[in-house]
């Protein structure tokens, strides 16, 4: 089915609040997901909204959450997202962070008690679009083993970077510590497809091509042993320093069942006026230049960009069947 973005934001919005999720929060999600959507990532996108509204109707997500912050020091903003939804926590630090960045030089959001973190790339991009430069690391749900393990300790864990540059989009890096978002591999199981054989491990931690068994068992990290340990490194900084549930304390993200995940997530946005560099943004656009001046090379980003960009005049596409399921709810 094809749609426009606002349509699909309606959509998304009118089935949410049909199950448990108040208007402002709703909006949020519907947003987010949405751009996923038009961004091409369809894993983080609308096949999302079967799993929230069934997480709020069951308790298991608080529709009705109102994220409250504090700053305990100049340059941190502490966010407990009082387990419901990422997306009006992730709202939040977009909104108030940045002005702590300005002041401070560097600005940092712990958040707490949290959900799926969506399309990173996508939240640190507004900070870009402020020209703030920003990291974000996320955990999620254990999926992945330490390096010569079965049993999965780690999240996927992704991280996002994006970084302004004069008269052109952001640079925005977003990447999952595993070889792919697990997302991709639910999306799979979906639509009934095989996966890659270097995608994931089975239980007994053999590749495998069938999407439902490498749910069951565990993500390959990307680059073997070093995505296992910068996994550690995101599981450290989005959890063990936010008081957000390790990995392998967090209940699924696809079901209903067991207690709120209660994730977290730490975004840091760097202020370039500080640092020393006086024309930092003409740097960055000389690095930028270098790396296009390629024509085999595109700059992290633009892939995603260009598709929202198409997506703004002429919609999206969605599986008929998961309008249906949304509209059934």
């Amino acid at each position: 089915m094809h749609m426009s973005l606002a349509e699909a934001e309606t959509l998304v919005v009118e089935a949410l609040q049909r199950s448990r999720v108040s208007a402002g929060n709703a909006r949020s999600v519907a947003v987010a997901l949405v751009a996923a959507e038009a961004a091409g990532q369809g894993g983080h996108g609308l096949r999302r909204v079967l799993a929230y509204a069934g997480q709020a109707k069951a308790g298991k997500t608080d529709g009705f959450a109102v994220p409250q912050m504090s700053r305990p020091f100049p340059a941190v903003l502490r966010i407990d997202a009082g387990n419901g939804y990422a997306y009006p926590a992730l709202d939040l630090a977009v909104a108030v962070l940045p002005d702590i960045a300005r002041e401070q030089g560097i600005a940092l959001a712990a958040i707490s008690r949290s959900h799926h973190a969506g399309v990173m790339g996508l939240t640190v991009e507004r900070f870009a679009d402020q020209g703030l430069v920003a990291l974000m690391v996320a955990n999620a749900p254990a999926s992945m083993a330490p390096w010569g393990g079965k049993t999965p300790v780690f999240g996927t864990n992704p991280v996002a970077f994006a970084a302004p540059l004069p008269d052109d989009d952001p640079i925005v890096i977003d990447l999952a510590l595993s070889k792919v978002a697990r997302g991709k591999v639910m999306a799979a199981r979906q639509k009934g497809a095989p996966i890659p054989a270097d995608w994931a491990f089975d239980r007994e931690g053999k590749p495998t091509t069938n999407a439902e068994e490498a749910l069951a068992g565990t993500m390959i990290p990307a680059g073997d042993s070093k995505g296992a340990a910068l996994a550690l490194m995101v599981e450290i900084l989005a959890a063990g320093l936010t008081g957000a549930n390790y990995s392998f304390e967090s209940s699924s993200l696809f079901d209903d069942k067991g207690a709120p995940p209660a994730l977290g997530h730490t975004i840091i946005a760097i202020n370039p006026a500080a640092m020393s560099v006086a024309n930092s943004a003409e740097r960055l656009a000389l690095l930028a230049s270098e790396i296009s001046r390629d024509p085999n090379v595109r700059l992290p980003g633009r892939r995603g960009q260009s598709s929202r960009r198409t997506a703004l005049t002429e919609g999206i596409s969605v599986e008929d069947e998961v309008i249906e399921a949304i509209k059934g709810l």
